[in-house]
């Protein structure tokens, strides 16, 4: 009996000693902003086999804690992790309540500049589309001398090539011939008219912040020309810890990319200075006899001075000057040796330009600003028989307002654009000079009817001297119905003044090209809305999905059309329109340290002369980005890219192959100083003289055709970067 009696004390015991070494613990997890329970977080106390997950209320229970001292981490995807301590046993009377903070997303913190407004890429009603940090620097190792892949790799971009032999290429944005498409170096139009020659060639990335595109007419922000969007190269700023950045690259296709990028910064002054030199040597992988790289030099020059009299202005002031030297054409005769009757492309350009902008803050979100560029560009075209060259001059100045409340940002300016062009050789019978001189003002407003909505609407009035007045409305719409999914709508309206400088004329030198007499024609005007969802899940704690989906479409009236008329060419415009529609969609998935890509880009682009209606020339109905990258963070990087592009009508009628294009491209970083890079651009070797041609006719008097796919074929390039 008494041992029966001594089993049960001991059990009583026992249940009391467990009964005062564990207690029970309970958890709510909310969202820190809106208080929303976080259902699925995950709940670890570290070092210990104690897991839960969060109800659809967010709430956790933990029935029996062991007593001690625990370290709790806390969970959820899209959120930044909470570790805390806790003692137990605990006593509770309510579930304690942990707030996870949003994780911010790269791209959500990046403060847009080309919207003239001041918020964030994730808080703007137009959509725009940014290209910044790391994704920024993987494209900048592939092309380092220009800008051409890095626009080209985007969904619903293209870069399109109108020469054979220079090399030399366009933007087209939504299909839309280049002319169309406004590109801007901090907000200042530099390349347009005849300086728009070659631009993407000789800017390359490695000063670059950031790259921003809007699709779409904006015409309304920045004035004619931005109709089918518009391109914003964001130059980088000093820094107290800039240092020295060094990039040589070396190339399969015998180039060589040598750039230097410095930034400084003291109490009121700061200094940024980049200094690129780029090589090519004469290439061509076919058997054509025809340069697909041409032989050329080039070196870029461009300080940037910073300086703030006090905490509330600064003053900007930069300089740029781009000289190069290119020559395609005949293989042979590139490389000196004898020749008869060889055909050559030789471009010689001089590029000069200034900034100046001046920015007062007089608190209260109240900012005046004042900018200013001059640019002055040479430009000399050489073939056997054939000579044209001329001189431009541009200016750009511009007075802005902008001010803010906590519902309401209001912009309002007004600029002067002048651009004159003086042909020095050529065909002066009928010489291409003329001369543009656009006064605009402009107002905007963002305003926060409610939590959920935000309304942006502008208002433009150009008055352009040939041309006359031009107003031009626009307004966007953005909903938010959950921190998940984001609605966009928007569009406006948008013009173009006529000018001899286009691809069609780019493509044949402007030879026998005729000026156009503004008397006889009309400004191309154009009408256009875009509509953009933007969803986020997360299908698992790591595992989550990005998808954005934007369907456009523009309507061009009474375009510009190049013409033979006998021997010579001319412009003409008869009555009809370019229509561009279709849809973009975007995947991006994220799952640990993998990330995938996909971009599919749908255009349907058609031309109406009359009452007839036919395709748009080199537009890819389809097209396919696709990009697997794994990435150790601050460590390594690799990926693989895939792009596809169908079919494209040609200018003669016929009609160009479909094909892919495969790359891998790698970085390795060794601390915070150095790193290396190597890139297989295009292995599967796929070139339009593979599987078509390039020119009709002997190789000494070429007819050149569209050049709708790569002539380059594959190219292996690599190099170091180093900072000091």
């Amino acid at each position: 009996m008494k041992y029966l009696f001594g089993l049960i004390l001991c059990v009583c015991i026992s249940r009391m000693a467990y009964t005062q070494t564990t207690s029970e613990y309970r958890l709510r997890i909310v969202d820190e902003e809106s208080g929303e329970p976080l259902p699925g977080a995950t709940v670890q106390f570290t070092d210990t086999n104690l897991a839960a997950v969060a109800d659809t209320k967010g709430e956790v229970r933990f029935v029996a804690v062991p007593a001690g001292t625990y370290t709790i981490e806390i969970r959820f995807l899209g959120y930044r992790s909470e570790n805390f301590a806790r003692t137990f046993p605990l006593s509770q009377e309510q579930p304690e309540q942990v707030n996870l903070h949003p994780e911010e997303d790269e791209m959500e913190a990046i403060v847009v500049q080309s919207t003239r407004s001041s918020t964030l890429i994730a808080d703007n009603p137009t959509r725009v589309e940014v290209i910044a940090g790391e994704e920024l620097a993987e494209k900048g190792n592939m092309k380092p001398g220009d800008i051409r892949m890095l626009l080209n790799e985007s969904t619903g971009i293209q870069t399109q090539q109108t020469s054979a032999t220079s090399y030399n290429s366009s933007i087209r944005i939504q299909g839309l011939d280049g002319k169309y498409t406004q590109l801007l170096r901090d907000g200042l139009p530099l390349y347009a008219g005849y300086s728009g020659g070659l631009s993407l060639m000789q800017i390359p990335p490695l000063d670059l912040a950031q790259v921003e595109v809007i699709k779409g007419s904006a015409s309304t922000l920045y004035g004619g020309g931005a109709i089918a969007g518009l391109v914003n190269l964001i130059s980088k700023r000093p820094q107290e810890d800039g240092g020295l950045d060094l990039m040589v690259n070396g190339t399969s296709a015998l180039g060589l990319d040598a750039s230097g990028f410095y930034s400084g910064k003291s109490e009121n002054l700061g200094t940024t200075v980049f200094v690129s030199y780029n090589k090519g040597n004469a290439y061509d992988p076919s058997t054509v006899g025809l340069t697909a790289i041409p032989e050329f030099d080039r070196i870029s020059i461009n300080p940037r001075v910073f300086w703030n009299p006090d905490e509330d202005s600064e003053l900007m002031l930069g300089l740029n000057w781009t000289n190069e030297d290119r020559l395609g054409g005949n293989l042979a005769y590139i490389r000196d040796e004898p020749v008869k009757d060889p055909y050559f492309e030789r471009n010689q350009t001089d590029r000069f330009s200034t900034q100046l902008r001046y920015e007062q803050d007089w608190g209260d979100g109240k900012v005046l600003e004042l900018k200013n560029s001059l640019n002055f560009f040479n430009r000399k075209i050489s073939l056997r028989d054939y000579r044209f060259a001329g001189r431009q001059f541009s200016s750009f100045s511009e007075l802005n307002f902008r001010t803010q409340s906590e519902s309401a940002e209001w912009s309002l300016g007004t600029n002067l654009w002048t651009e004159n062009f003086d042909q020095t050789q050529g065909a002066f019978s009928e010489p291409l000079d003329y001369q543009l001189n656009t006064l605009g003002a402009f107002v905007q407003n963002i305003w926060n009817p409610a939590q959920k909505w935000t309304l942006e609407t502008g208002f433009r009035l150009d008055y352009q001297q040939d041309y006359g007045l031009f107003p031009l409305p626009r307004l966007s719409l953005m909903v938010e119905p959950s921190e998940h999914l984001t609605f966009r709508l928007g569009g406006g309206l948008g013009y173009k003044s006529p000018t001899v400088f286009s691809e069609e004329a780019e493509r044949i030198s402007f030879r026998n090209v005729r000026p156009i007499d503004p008397s006889l024609f009309d400004a191309e005007r154009s009408s256009g809305a875009n509509l953009d969802v933007n969803y986020k899940i997360a299908l698992s704690e790591e595992l989550t999905l990005n998808t954005n989906t934007l369907f456009f479409h523009t309507r061009i009236q009474d375009p510009l059309m190049l013409v033979a008329a006998g021997s010579a060419f001319e412009f003409r415009q008869p009555e009809g329109r370019i229509r561009t529609q279709g849809m973009e969609l975007n995947l991006k998935w994220n799952y640990r340290d993998w990330k995938l890509f996909t971009g599919y880009t749908f255009s349907d682009v058609d031309e109406r002369r009359g009452g007839d209606s036919e395709p748009y020339p080199l537009v890819a109905r389809h097209r396919l980005n696709n990009v697997l990258m794994y990435e150790k963070h601050e460590e390594f990087w690799i990926g693989l890219e895939a792009y596809y592009f169908s079919r494209q009508l040609l200018n003669d009628g016929q009609t160009g192959q479909p094909y892919w294009i495969l790359g891998l491209m790698s970085e390795r970083k060794f601390a915070d100083h150095f790193s290396v890079f190597l890139n297989f651009e295009n292995f599967l070797d796929t070139r339009q003289t593979a599987f078509d041609t390039i020119y009709t006719g002997s190789i000494s008097d070429p007819q050149f055709r569209d050049i709708y796919a790569p002539v380059d074929g594959f190219v292996i390039n690599g190099g170091f970067k180093l900072h000091l």
